[in-house]
């Protein structure tokens, strides 16, 4: 599994960027996973690749990039994340605080060459057409464009430049041998804790979540031309807004008692201040649907792999990741 986007799939890899505030390496992040320690991870354990990962019987998550990217051809075998808290569709977004999706790219681009070197280019394409290609991103672009959004900026021409990049980004994957793709969209954003805190209602932000619907609807159509274009592509898509809002607006029904407020934070929501080590965390983390002001808990992480996993329309779509992995091309 080759692994890109932002901190909902990241593992480490802002953790090797000096000059970045976009990192998870301090408590109380990774509170619930092995060891107890923080690694990187946004969330209070493993995240929804970790789970992918283990339901693909990997034997480890896809390690970050930027920890073998000098390491023998060994560490490639499985596959690596190149995710980056911060991330997003187009260059611009958080473009001092991670590595972008063109660099993600790129890195791969090298690995691509490694692997080519030692393998040749038959036995790469078959290794490659086994592999899965999963990609979470768009969030970021959402979150920067309402922040800095202009009255004469429209959300049909944010969405319209995303999906266009996406699709250049996409196809240059298929073109380094990309042929399987795992597509996690966009979730419900505007019922993040941060967004809700800024409404004196504490609702979800529906601007935010419009905008996120239709950055999903695109990127399926996407998928679903780029299949019947290139006939060699097979994908599953996660619909995460259908499946988060689910959780939120009946929590009791999927076990959660807390669907509005971060676990880890301080001030209202818990989302005034970040996850940092003097914030207050809560003791039940699952039944929490948030960690922190942005990212679920890794309860959520694992449900949404196993939805990922195992599910069926309209959560997942036109296959799932098993039948993905089975498939042949």
């Amino acid at each position: 599994m080759f692994v890109f986007g932002d901190s909902l799939g990241d593992v480490g890899n802002n953790n090797h960027l000096p000059f970045s505030i976009l990192k998870a390496n301090f408590p109380h992040n990774g509170i619930d996973y092995p060891g107890r320690k923080p690694t990187g991870r946004f969330s209070n354990g493993k995240n929804t690749v970790d789970f992918i990962a283990e339901k693909m019987k990997l034997p480890t998550s896809p390690p970050p990039y930027l920890t073998v990217r000098y390491a023998k051809l060994e560490a490639f075998m499985h596959g690596v994340n190149f995710a980056s808290g911060g991330a997003g569709v187009l260059d611009s977004t958080n473009k001092k605080h991670c590595i972008t999706l063109d660099e993600q790219i790129e890195y791969y681009s090298n690995v691509h060459s490694q692997l080519s070197g030692q393998l040749g280019r038959t036995n790469l394409q078959t290794y490659l057409s086994m592999s899965v290609f999963a990609v979470v991103v768009g969030s970021n672009d959402i979150f920067a464009y309402l922040k800095s959004k202009h009255t004469h900026a429209s959300d049909t021409s944010i969405i319209t430049q995303m999906v266009s990049k996406y699709t250049q980004q996409l196809k240059k994957l298929y073109e380094l041998g990309g042929r399987k793709f795992a597509i996690i969209s966009t979730g419900p954003i505007g019922c993040t804790p941060s967004l809700r805190e800024h409404s004196k209602t504490k609702e979800c932000n529906e601007e935010a979540n419009r905008l996120a619907v239709e950055f999903g609807v695109s990127v399926a159509q996407l998928m679903h031309g780029m299949a019947s274009e290139l006939g060699d592509v097979k994908y599953t898509f996660f619909n995460t807004t259908v499946s988060l809002l689910g959780y939120i607006q009946n929590p009791e029904e999927h076990g959660f008692v807390q669907a509005k407020a971060a676990c880890c934070g301080l001030g209202d929501l818990k989302a005034k201040i970040a996850c940092i080590p003097f914030s207050t965390y809560c003791s039940n983390r699952d039944n929490h649907i948030f960690w922190d002001f942005y990212h679920p808990t890794q309860i959520v992480s694992k449900m949404s792999a196993d939805m990922i996993f195992h599910g069926s329309a309209p959560h997942t779509f036109p296959i799932n990741l098993n039948q993905l992995i089975s498939s042949s091309l």
